[in-house]
């Protein structure tokens, strides 16, 4: 475990110390704290509405109507970032010719890919606990639902995690970052997008959306199937990192 710390740690060094990791965070907290504040407004002014029509069909629900379209908002802002994050991890590698003084070093091929792995996703989780102080300055007017904000940042880190195993995958198949960032974000986006084609949430094609299973932990609904997708994808991913660094060793 020591040498997967002290490969994270390298790689989120890295990030700290390129112009990318900077630009990704400034543009990644900028915009969730821009639709916080504009729900947030949103939710004052139809707050004010009531008050003057107490008989309105709709009925506001902090829930609802701030923390589920928030964190529907900073889920898809992880979609965009996890692959900037992640396109470096092996690419630079690649390019710089040092993955094969890598690959045959004396540590396993495990603790490379989960070394790389943990960089890039420490990385966005840090980013992402930058954020908990939105949900949180809500205790100085009301108390919010612990189980929307729980589900809410457990939906956003199982995603993140998820789009950075797929990341990393697909930086350990080409030297090009930028060719990482648009394969890993177009198939991130397919499986966003694959439950339109059928909108049952319980059939086969709509259980292979990302989306469906962020939005039921949104909601406060944690369910095994859930956690098990997530489980299975990065598990997926991960291995197959593993065997792309097995086949470098023995080139």
């Amino acid at each position: 475990m020591r040498v997967v710390l002290a490969i994270a740690g390298r790689d989120l060094r890295a990030l700290l110390h390129h112009a990318t990791g900077w630009a990704v965070a400034a543009g990644f907290l900028l915009l969730a704290g821009v639709f916080w504040l504009a729900l947030l407004d949103g939710y004052v002014v139809h707050g004010q509405e009531q008050l003057y029509d107490p008989y309105s069909s709709v009925q506001l629900s902090l829930t609802n109507h701030l923390l589920a379209p928030y964190f529907g908002n900073l889920t898809v802002l992880v979609l965009f970032v996890a692959p900037a994050v992640a396109m470096r991890s092996f690419a630079d590698e690649v390019r710089a010719g040092t993955v094969a003084l890598l690959a045959t070093s004396p540590i396993t091929a495990w603790q490379i890919v989960l070394g790389k792995y943990l960089g890039s996703l420490g990385y966005v989780l840090v980013l992402v606990a930058a954020t908990l102080w939105m949900p949180l300055s809500l205790l100085a007017w009301t108390v919010p639902d612990p189980g929307a904000v729980v589900g809410g940042y457990l939906a956003t880190v199982l995603l993140a995690a998820t789009v950075v195993a797929i990341g990393t995958l697909v930086s350990a198949t080409t030297e090009h970052p930028l060719v990482a960032l648009v394969l890993t974000f177009a198939l991130t986006l397919v499986l966003w997008i694959v439950g339109w084609v059928d909108p049952d949430p319980t059939s086969p094609i709509g259980q292979l959306s990302l989306a469906v299973h962020v939005q039921d932990m949104i909601h406060g609904a944690l369910r095994r199937s859930d956690l098990s997708y997530f489980a299975l994808l990065v598990g997926w991913c991960l291995f197959a990192t593993w065997q792309r660094v097995l086949a470098w060793r023995y080139a």
